[in-house]
């Protein structure tokens, strides 16, 4: 017993002095403790993270002497010998500025902003707890360059460069390397499903193309989010911002908002973490009763269409209609419910994500499972506006990595829940109560009566509608009525279009991606390849696609190499050459190549000139290939080559149309649009003259992938106590990608000037919005300024410029929609101190935005220039490891809009409580 006591003492004493401990404080150069710093031994992926009081301890089997790496955003990177065991080592960073910062996304290898070959921006920690926004995401929009459009409280679509939609499919978003694009819309839902606020570690955004690495839907930019390692990042950590929102329409409703993330290193070996995200309010109410078409017309009129009311998009003309020459040729719709009837407006969000990381031999090699699950309810504006209720999204993802490769697959898939169109629950609201054949007749009868009776009360033409209007409208299902919630409930939830509004989706994405970087191989040059696979499977069950038969399966398919190679010119001079070149092939198109080419000068370490050339492309969306919808004032139908025969209806055929022959009802397949059809604009004009000659044949072509040539010239670089960021772009696109608006007579060949005119002069045709290519020149370009410096002994002052600038003759393709939706000029200005005096910190942020043209297939319109006002202030107690923020968004109270159809943005106003956030 006595040998066995002696040998575990032995052992134990063997095992201790093994192990070196490490320990010490990161504070900052005024002494301030820096929470979240990153300590790693040199050479190794061992480490840890200071706490909210600025220790670390670190505890390791490598014997003295070795190097520990302290990195902190915002500071300069300070690289410490420790000789011996029990060593106290404590750190004093050095500040440096948002040059110094490391990035990954525009080279995918990390490198310092400075010497970024292309424009990027970063958004660290410092900004994230110095915001004054709502949340980290709505602080991204005080970016230089970048555009966040406002769908409602919890969707918002950032965009870079023009062309922005809130179905933005030309911008990817990148969580963790996973696209978090929704399958079945094919596009980012913002932050709805992203990040949890204390998991995120930094947040990179690269405006412009970028296929060349990343891909076909990298055509406008890409957001990259990265969350905290467990390894690095332990505890538990959370916060809580309670506050309102308020705004004229809506008045002020509370808003919660809550996250918490909980981490564990349980070894060198494994570590795991779970996030949970909730966030509820009151979203902002769209309660415009403009004329959705900018004719200037009120509720008065006989054919109104409000922007945001819902079943008067239903209508005819009545004297064609009649057939009697007493009654007006005058269109009229029918009477519309306001969206408010129609939806709560309740926006929630709740997401979790969980991960579990394993090293098996203590390395940077690492094996990941992440599962990422959302769920909540939204508003979102696309051909209409739909209320997203209880949508759910998840994903999972296996990645197996080191410092130089990564291979990774995930899966995404979507359900969309109770969610339903709008519009249509008010359209089919009134057919539940009367169908359109019936109130047109008691309309029409109506006013007929009146003049045949010789209008014995003197009525003016406006009574005479008014009159037939309520008549017709008798009866009517008045909202808050049994009656028209029994309407309600069974619109939202019958999926088919004519006689309900609920949409159905459970539409998924299966993708893999791989990179390797040779660099540790060879010194000669920095060599990456890599490769992608993707494979959509659209499953709407015919509510969204044409898939009434079955789901719709295709793939896509990439592989790129990167090269890149730093000439020390002398010693002040030092050039970077990076060359990538990336071929992608989806099965419904030829392959595309695309290739990059970029230089950065270094000028005595304070300056950086950068020029690139490189194009990209974009293959046409999933809507752009397979949408089959009708969305009331016209069909959307993909352009996929097999899609518009997919598409098929039977239609009404009228009194005029039958007397030449045709039967009463005639069957079109969404094939006419494309080759069978008239301009719209075209027929507009043939209404207006009678002149066949008005008339231009439409037959959209089909979609094919859009390719865009990209130049751009930049600076970088530190000037009297100034760091300047500037860069300048021109953009010329081929096949661009958009919507036309097209007519197609339901009998008669367009050209033949005879049956096809008839059925235009009958109203016998259908209206549809193809997507297509444009063969007409469309080029943009622009330029971005940032000035950053200190002022009044350590006060941020910073002010970014953005130019942006549509080069397209509007009016030579009167019919084609380019959706640039950006202004031509913002500015933005943000003013703080982290350490106004001791814990105690603020910033101001100010926004302005030039007004601009927004159109888009809900509708079009001016969006007034508008400035905002954004401020907050807070307090850290180091005892309690919290810092507490009082903010507010929209400090002026002037509310605006980002796009036309949209609520009026108000005001928020929360108090924050984030405790142990390193």
């Amino acid at each position: 017993m006595k040998t066995t006591l002696k040998l575990f003492v032995m052992l134990f004493t063997v095992i201790s002095f093994a192990q070196t401990t490490v320990k010490g404080t990161i504070t900052d150069d005024t002494g301030q403790p820096l929470p979240g710093a990153n300590i790693i031994i040199e050479g190794t992926t061992i480490g840890t993270s200071s706490d909210f009081d600025g220790k670390y301890i670190i505890t390791t089997d490598q014997t003295p002497p070795f190097k520990l790496v302290v990195t902190y955003t915002g500071f300069e990177t300070q690289t410490i010998e420790v000789t011996s065991n029990n060593q106290t080592v404590d750190v004093q960073m050095v500040e440096g500025n948002e040059l110094d910062e490391v990035v990954i996304s525009a080279s995918r290898t990390p490198e310092r902003i400075f010497e970024s070959p292309v424009t990027v921006e970063r958004f660290g920690l410092k900004e994230i707890k110095n915001t004054p926004s709502s949340d980290f995401y709505d602080g991204l929009e005080n970016l230089k360059g970048v555009d966040i459009n406002t769908n409602s409280l919890t969707f918002k679509s950032i965009n870079t460069r023009g062309f922005a939609s809130f179905a933005n499919t030309r911008f990817m978003q990148l969580v963790d390397g996973m696209d978090n694009s929704a399958p079945a819309l094919n596009f980012p839902l913002g932050n709805l499903l992203g990040m949890v606020e204390t998991d995120v570690n930094s947040v990179e955004l690269l405006p412009g193309a970028a296929s060349a690495l990343y891909g076909a839907n990298a055509f406008n930019g890409i957001l990259f989010m990265r969350s905290k390692s467990p390894f690095d990042n332990q505890g538990i950590s959370a916060y809580l911002k309670r506050g309102i929102t308020s705004q004229e329409a809506a008045g002020d409703n509370d808003y919660t908002d809550f996250g918490i993330r909980m981490a564990y290193k349980f070894s060198d070996k494994f570590a795991a973490k779970v996030n949970f995200g909730y966030l509820k309010g009151t979203d902002w109410a769209a309660t415009s009763t403009e004329d959705r078409f900018n004719r200037g017309l009120d509720r008065s009129a006989t054919d109104y269409d409000g922007i945001n009311v819902y079943g008067d998009e239903v209508s005819t003309n009545i004297r064609e209609a009649s057939g009697l020459g007493i009654i007006p040729d005058v269109e009229v719709s029918r009477t519309g419910y306001n969206e408010s009837d129609l939806t709560n407006y309740n926006a929630e969000s709740i997401k979790a994500d969980w991960g579990l990381y394993f090293r098996p031999w203590a390395n940077d090699f690492e094996i990941q499972y992440v599962g990422k699950v959302g769920s909540g309810n939204t508003i979102y504006q696309g051909a209409n506006r739909y209320n997203i209720k209880n949508f759910f999204l998840q994903q999972h993802k296996i990645e197996v990595r080191n410092d130089n490769f990564f291979v990774r697959g995930y899966v995404t898939e979507d359900k969309a829940g109770d969610s339903y169109d709008m519009v249509f629950t008010g359209i089919n609201i009134n057919r539940a109560w009367k169908s359109d054949t019936q109130w047109f007749q008691e309309y029409i009868a109506t006013y007929a009566g009146i003049e045949l009776s010789g209008n014995p009360q003197g009525l003016t033409d406006q009574q005479k509608h008014d009159a037939a209007r309520a008549v017709a409208d008798t009866g009517r299902f008045l909202p808050g009525t049994p009656e028209f919630q029994n309407a309600f409930n069974q619109s939202i939830n019958n999926p088919d279009l004519s006689t309900g509004s609920k949409f159905q989706d459970n539409s998924k994405i299966y993708h893999a991606d791989a990179n390797y970087n040779f660099s540790h191989l060879w010194d000669a040059a920095e060599v990456q390849v890599g490769a992608s696979y993707r494979r959509y499977r659209l499953n709407s069950f015919g509510t969204i696609y044409t898939d009434f038969d079955g789901p719709i399966n295709y793939s896509e398919v990439g592989v790129y190499t990167q090269v890149q190679k730093a000439l020390e010119l002398n010693d002040n001079l030092e050039l970077k050459l990076t060359g990538s070149l990336r071929y992608d092939k989806s099965e419904l198109f030829d392959g595309f190549f695309s290739p990059r080419l970029s230089a950065g000068l270094t000028v005595n370490e304070d300056h950086n000139f950068r020029a690139s050339f490189q194009t990209g492309f974009r293959n046409p969306t999933t809507q752009d290939l397979y949408i089959g919808l009708d969305v009331g004032r016209a069909v959307l139908i993909g352009g996929a080559f097999d899609n518009p025969e997919r598409y098929s209806r039977d239609y009404g055929v009228s009194v005029d149309g039958q007397n030449l022959g045709n039967p009463a009802t005639i069957t079109q397949t969404g094939a006419a649009a494309y080759n069978n059809s008239f301009l719209a604009s075209s027929v507009q004009a043939f209404a207006e003259t009678g002149n066949p000659a008005n008339l231009q044949i439409g037959n959209s072509s089909l979609a094919t992938p859009e390719q865009v040539t990209s130049f751009e010239v930049g600076y970088r670089g530190k000037v009297e106590g100034f760091v300047i960021d500037a860069s300048a772009y021109y953009n010329q696109y081929q096949d661009f990608l958009a919507n036309e608006t097209v007519i197609a007579p339901l009998y008669g060949t367009v050209g033949d000037n005879s049956l096809s005119l008839a059925a235009i002069a009958n109203g016998d045709f259908q209206a549809y919005q193809t997507y297509t290519n444009s063969d007409a020149d469309i080029n943009s370009y622009g330029a971005a300024v940032q000035v950053s410096t200190k002022i009044f002994d350590g006060f941020d002052l910073s002010a970014n410029y953005t130019y942006a600038k549509l080069d397209f003759d509007v009016n030579a393709n009167p019919d084609f929609r380019t959706n640039f939706n950006t202004p031509e000029h913002k500015v933005k200005v943000s003013f703080g101190k982290t350490d106004l005096f001791e814990n105690f910190g603020f910033n101001v942020a100010w926004r302005w935005s030039d007004n601009y043209f927004w159109e888009a297939s809900f509708g079009d319109g001016e969006v007034p220039a508008f400035n905002v006002l954004d401020a907050q202030i807070n307090y850290r107690i180091p005892s309690f490891k919290s810092t507490f923020k009082l903010g507010a968004t929209n400090l002026l109270q002037d509310e605006y809009f980002t796009a036309f159809g949209t609520g009026f943005i108000g005001s928020q106003y929360y108090l924050s409580w984030t405790i142990n956030n390193l």
